[in-house]
């Protein structure tokens, strides 16, 4: 049986929304946490959701954003090459989601500006033409390659660099085929061949960056995702129901609002009343009095932009009317931890100095190892391009750790918490929120939970 608890306490729930110049002091002043996030009408959030903002944006961010990261990475020219089936992860970026047969976007820089040109199989071309993403479409007749037309078309240019979709790093810079690259190369000639950069510089300083827009989109599949949450655990009965039945709910959220998962969907939203399974599905674990669980929960909204936060819950012993103090104590001191990285995330500081703000308290604090990051960029997938919020701990620091924060960045960071349980298991507390990198600090994109949910046994 799954049916609604009304005796479910939420109390200190939720802060008042931060603005960028105060978002710090007002975590630290607030003193009434109890007021739930406003939710527009369910026709009107669905008229909304149903109105995808990504065509105009997408424009902005090439016409913008891309200039500026190609200006940034020391790029001549970006070549990108997409194609049915197999499509390069860029793609969907820059137009190319539709492509055919192979098509070539070529984004460049010179004396007179930023420029795009596309070679186009005649079948594609007319519609992506109509979306004015690009200064020229090149309707490339059957029969002929779209590669060697751009390549006579670069070989007029004097380009001193020219960046393609190959990376050792970043997934989402490595999008050309091994084929695609040999082919290329012919195309191009010995000596313009040589001329060929790896891309990911420039995706990292272009994917990292989020417009305002973007943000206020992730806002609100932030608040959606915690509201969610909190009333899947209105649901909960303890003895009856299972962490699968959470994630039922959940699933049956967002089937009505007609969103789709923020990573894989056997695995959203993880659900866990018992000790920690790492990134796992939601299993038929009975809930029970003295479990403290966790929902990990990710929604994507018009199919691009994600969330990723977690919320905490204890199911209460049917004498008792608030958590016991060893539970109190690991929820405060994950917490803590969560705010200390919080307060640390600057513009200009690197993502190892993040984590090493919340893992100094975590040791001050007792807390056995945990091994995840404390953080990741977020936003167009959970696990985003910029930089890891991780490697404090780490005998070989990855390359991401080292990057410094800049405003626009989104990331989802946690405070952790982790003890053994009394089978020797471990269970963790890891509080995740999501905040914005502005020019004063970082900005919560939502209250924040300053205190457990506790749910009442019958």
């Amino acid at each position: 049986m799954f049916l609604r608890l009304t005796s479910l306490l939420v109390t200190g729930l939720f802060l008042v929304a931060c603005n960028p110049s105060s978002a710090q002091k007002k975590v630290e002043d607030s003193a009434d946490a109890s007021q739930p996030i406003h939710q527009p009408t369910n026709a009107k959030l669905k008229a909304k959701l149903s109105q995808n903002p990504w065509p105009e944006i997408r424009k902005k961010r090439i016409a913008q954003l891309l200039p500026l990261a190609m200006q940034r990475a020391n790029i001549d020219a970006w070549l990108t090459l997409c194609r049915e089936n197999n499509n390069d992860p860029i793609a969907e970026h820059i137009g190319g989601e539709n492509a055919g047969s192979t098509a070539a976007y070529l984004f460049y820089r010179d004396a007179n500006g930023f420029h795009s040109v596309v070679f186009s199989p005649v079948g594609e071309a007319t519609a992506l033409a109509d979306l004015k993403i690009h200064d020229k479409v090149v309707s490339v007749p059957r029969g002929d390659s779209a590669i060697t037309l751009m390549a006579d078309f670069v070989k007029q240019q004097g380009f001193k660099n020219i960046a393609i979709n190959s990376s050792f790093n970043n997934a989402q810079a490595d999008g050309l085929s091994h084929s695609q690259r040999q082919t290329l190369t012919t195309a191009l000639g010995e000596a313009l061949a040589s001329k060929l950069v790896s891309s990911e510089e420039l995706i990292y300083q272009w994917l990292a960056i989020k417009l305002p827009e973007e943000v206020e989109i992730m806002r609100l599949a932030a608040k959606l995702t915690a509201q969610w949450q909190i009333e899947a655990y209105q649901q909960v009965i303890p003895g009856q129901s299972t962490d699968a039945d959470i994630a039922k709910f959940l699933k049956d959220k967002m089937a009505e609002y007609g969103v789709t998962d923020a990573w894989a969907p056997d695995q959203n939203p993880n659900v866990n009343s018992g000790p920690d399974r790492g990134h796992s599905h939601a299993t038929n674990k009975i809930i029970n009095s003295g479990d403290v669980i966790q929902i990990d929960f990710g929604i994507k909204l018009y199919d691009k932009w994600v969330s990723d936060i977690q919320r905490f819950a204890y199911v209460l012993h049917p004498n008792q009317t608030k958590a016991p103090e060893d539970i109190q104590y690991y929820w405060t001191s994950a917490r803590n931890g969560s705010s200390a990285a919080f307060k640390a995330m600057q513009p200009g500081v690197r993502g190892i100095d993040v984590d090493a703000a919340q893992r100094k308290l975590m040791k001050q604090a007792g807390s056995e190892y945990v091994m995840w990051s404390t953080g990741h960029p977020v936003g167009y997938v959970a696990h985003d391009t910029g930089p890891n919020l991780g490697g404090s701990q780490a005998a070989e620091v990855r390359p991401a750790s080292k990057r410094k924060l800049q405003t626009g960045m989104v990331f989802a960071f946690d405070g952790f918490h982790a003890w053994k349980r009394p089978d020797g298991t471990l269970k963790t507390i890891s509080v995740e929120e999501m905040a914005v990198i502005t020019e004063d600090g970082a900005e919560y994109l939502i209250p924040p939970q300053q205190e457990l949910i506790l749910i009442k046994s019958n």
